[in-house]
């Protein structure tokens, strides 16, 4: 049985940025509820294929019956891997939505939310061993004075560290709420939301490995896309869009492109127009779209 999922943000948009050919392959990379998967393949003819990754079985449940879909439980940094395994060398077009679902955020016990108590958790991957947990009650001070001033760009940062490190001296910190409290005097009432959620994104980006799966994948989209194939991707916070934005400008994250003897660059995508953000409107029926930015790039 489906999940309750929400819509999938810039949905007309993002697939709109495909270019779909009807007998193309696609990939959706963050299946998630499917909805940008449904968009893409009410564009397909018989000939064409979707296939998509979701590293998080909840998604499972909301595999589409159609023969032309192919749903891959794993994590879109594997994009070359599995789609060589199922005999795809090539693709027409790409399709990510980055961060984390709204199923994930809404079912509590997953440790996503700062709305609720729970265990700490933050796993995208349920069969992982790694959580919240072991970064908040394993790391060492400078560790994770580093997850929260790289992840959460939070100026007191080395402060939290050290509260940290000492409240789980006298008990183990195993729950949101617990967590919450050994860092209240960081959260001021009139900012607490704001600043526990950047305490999350931290913590969460750094269980789930994303920005380092999301380079694996970028670089991967080159190696997979067809000529004139493109990617579509949105991202919901500067430390992703930033990479995204680096990678279609320069096929890099950091640093300039090598010029040739005559000044030009060699780059494996264009850019096309400028990036997207949601309207007022799709704002209001989905708060999730507030911080989406969509960036659409041609493989040259």
């Amino acid at each position: 049985m489906a999940m309750e999922y929400h819509n999938p943000v810039l949905l007309n948009e993002t697939v709109e940025g495909l270019n779909i050919k009807p007998n193309g392959v696609y990939v959706d990379v963050t299946f998630g509820g499917g909805g940008h998967s449904r968009e893409i393949l009410s564009r397909l003819g018989p000939e064409g294929k979707l296939i998509a990754f979701d590293q998080d079985t909840d998604a499972l449940q909301n595999a589409i019956d159609d023969p032309r879909f192919l749903l891959i439980n794993q994590n879109f940094r594997f994009l070359k891997k599995f789609l060589r395994f199922h005999g795809y060398r090539s693709v027409d077009g790409i399709l990510g939505d980055f961060g984390v679902s709204s199923h994930q955020f809404d079912v509590a016990e997953r440790g996503f939310s700062t709305r609720f108590d729970a265990d700490l958790d933050m796993r995208m991957n349920r069969d992982s061993n790694f959580s919240a947990y072991t970064v908040v009650n394993k790391y060492e001070e400078q560790q994770l004075r580093n997850v929260l001033f790289n992840y959460g760009e939070l100026r007191n940062a080395a402060a939290m560290a050290r509260v940290i490190v000492e409240a789980r001296k006298e008990q183990k910190i195993k729950t949101s709420e617990q967590l919450k409290s050994v860092l209240s005097r960081f959260l001021p009432g009139h900012k607490a939301n704001k600043i526990l959620a950047q305490i999350y994104q931290a913590i969460r980006i750094e269980v789930n490995q994303e920005l380092e799966a999301l380079k694996e994948f970028l670089l991967q989209t080159s190696e997979v896309l067809q000529p004139g194939g493109r990617i579509s991707l949105i991202s919901y916070h500067s430390l992703e869009d930033r990479l995204v934005k680096r990678f279609i400008r320069n096929g890099l994250f950091e640093g300039e492109p090598e010029k040739d003897v005559f000044g030009r660059v060699e780059v494996p995508f264009k850019a096309v127009g400028k990036f997207i953000i949601p309207s007022q409107e799709e704002i209001k029926t989905n708060n999730r779209a507030r911080s989406a930015k969509l960036r659409i790039a041609e493989k040259l």
